[in-house]
């Protein structure tokens, strides 16, 4: 971006505010939809004679990015909380007391929301099933969010991370609140509600992907 003019700041192998705005910057002086996503027209626009680079480039799943950025953040125990996790929710203006009460809808509120500014996100993020209703109907793929039941499919608990991968019986999910920490958990099929995608990038493809089950058993409690 900085080469083409449209200087983000210091390059600190972030997405966030100041280059979605370089970026949007970059896709109105081309005409483009200023989304901040970096789609395939996008990185077509940034590389028109590099065929390579702009398949380096394209699909970028900044959320996800992000997500996997936070691997490893963890609770703090005690009384006490994790600065970083009541950050998120401050950032978002989304009402937080602190790290006992269950965030993963607030991990991913906080990897949608700070690297797609104009993602509209759902009434109380907090909520895992209020994902259910975020951005648009998706077949579970790299980067999809995923929203799974808790406790009773009729019930009103749930959790929600990022799709990582799927063996032959489970989904793998990047998310927050797993084991007290932003972490990859397995977790059965039959819990899957719903699978969505952020509308800002819906122009991105991505896939399914096989990975083996490993010695890890299946999540049933993610609270």
């Amino acid at each position: 971006m900085a080469e083409r003019g449209f200087s983000p700041g210091e390059v600190d192998g972030v997405w966030g505010r100041k280059s979605i705005a370089a970026l949007r910057a970059f896709q109105q002086s081309q005409g483009l939809e200023a989304d901040g996503v970096l789609g395939p027209k996008t990185a077509a626009a940034l590389f028109p004679n590099d065929g390579q680079e702009q398949q380096r480039l394209s699909p970028a799943l900044v959320w996800f990015e992000e997500a996997r950025r936070q691997f490893g953040t963890a609770e703090v125990p005690g009384p006490a909380s994790n600065a970083k996790i009541l950050q998120w929710a401050t950032a978002r203006g989304i009402p937080y007391r602190g790290d006992d009460i269950p965030w993963c809808g607030l991990f991913v509120a906080h990897c949608i929301g700070s690297t797609l500014i104009g993602e509209p996100l759902p009434i109380n993020p907090l909520g895992a099933r209020n994902w259910a209703r975020f951005g648009i109907a998706s077949q579970p793929r790299l980067g999809a969010v995923m929203v799974f039941w808790r406790g009773s499919r009729d019930g009103v608990y749930g959790h929600v991370g990022f799709y990582a991968g799927e063996d032959a019986t489970a989904y793998h999910i990047l998310g927050g609140n797993q084991s007290d920490s932003v972490s990859v958990a397995r977790i059965a099929r039959d819990r899957l509600l719903a699978a969505r995608w952020p509308i800002s990038a819906r122009t991105i493809e991505t896939g399914r992907v096989e990975v083996a089950a490993g010695a890890n058993a299946l999540s049933v409690n993610e609270a």
